[in-house]
């Protein structure tokens, strides 16, 4: 599990934790542990969620640290994830990998999904929106799941941008919508802190989930963003690379869920 801390003195994380399953392994079924983590897209009830519960190995080369999961013994892959930090500030690359060990290629696409803590708020921007008749064009999709619905008061829209409260006391349908943006991003608003990972996606690929490089999902207990790769067929012995930037920013106050201000706050900080 990849932790990112806001506030070295007070040591709380921006991500959700488990606390009833850290530190522990080799359970017989898929664990929730909170953190971040590489799946595999689309979601399959079977070999999206074998379970990972060995323990990995993990390399510290200065600055970078690899950490290396034993091959699955239900799907043959194995998963990766090598943390870079920038030499200054809050900036951060992982690169996930996805080997393929099995005798024959396999088709699948990375996806890596970041789990936040409670009481914040995911942002997602679409891509850039134009007017009408001078762009007749479809731009993006936007996915919904049968368990979707927009009139769910933690839903907000805006004409650039997408936002989803995470709400600790909401017990009902969890919710979920999927994007398509070529400079994909999310962000996550905790208090005054604001957290955001980068994808960049290519259009002339293929994408899981009608053609989706974002996806976003909350429930009670937490709020994931999620970034999507393209379908992408591994030869066995190959390996699929899927790479994210993250960023943090502290003291960062939106006033109102508007295009203007979220203009004004976030998009300067996605734009770094």
């Amino acid at each position: 599990m990849v932790q990112i801390v806001a506030d070295a003195d007070e040591r709380k994380s921006l991500f959700k934790e488990f606390a009833d399953g850290l530190g522990k392994s080799g359970e017989a079924v898929w664990q929730l542990r909170g953190g971040h983590r590489i799946w595999v897209a689309p979601e399959d009830r079977e070999k999206t969620y074998a379970p990972d519960n060995s323990p990995i190995k993990v390399v510290i080369k200065g600055a970078t640290l690899e950490a290396t999961e034993p091959v699955e013994p239900l799907t043959g892959l194995e998963k990766q994830i090598i943390v870079k930090l920038s030499p200054a500030g809050s900036a951060v690359e992982l690169v996930h990998r996805i080997r393929n060990t099995n005798a024959k290629a396999v088709e699948w696409a990375a996806w890596a999904l970041t789990m936040m803590a409670q009481g914040g708020v995911g942002i997602h921007g679409f891509p850039p929106r134009g007017t009408h008749p001078e762009m007749l064009a479809a731009t993006n999709p936007l996915t919904m799941w049968a368990f979707t619905d927009l009139t769910d008061n933690r839903w907000t829209f805006t004409k650039k941008y997408m936002m989803l409260r995470q709400d600790a006391k909401n017990t009902g349908q969890p919710q979920k919508l999927g994007t398509f943006n070529p400079h994909t991003w999310g962000a996550y608003l905790l208090g005054s802190d604001l957290f955001i990972k980068h994808f960049a996606a290519d259009a002339k690929k293929q994408y899981p989930d009608f053609g989706c490089s974002f996806e976003t999902f909350t429930n009670a207990e937490f709020l994931e963003l999620e970034t999507l790769g393209p379908m992408t067929k591994i030869e066995p012995g190959k390996t699929l690379e899927h790479v994210e930037r993250w960023t943090l920013h502290k003291n960062v106050k939106i006033p109102a869920w508007t295009d203007a201000e979220l203009d004004r706050v976030v998009a300067p900080l996605v734009a770094k």
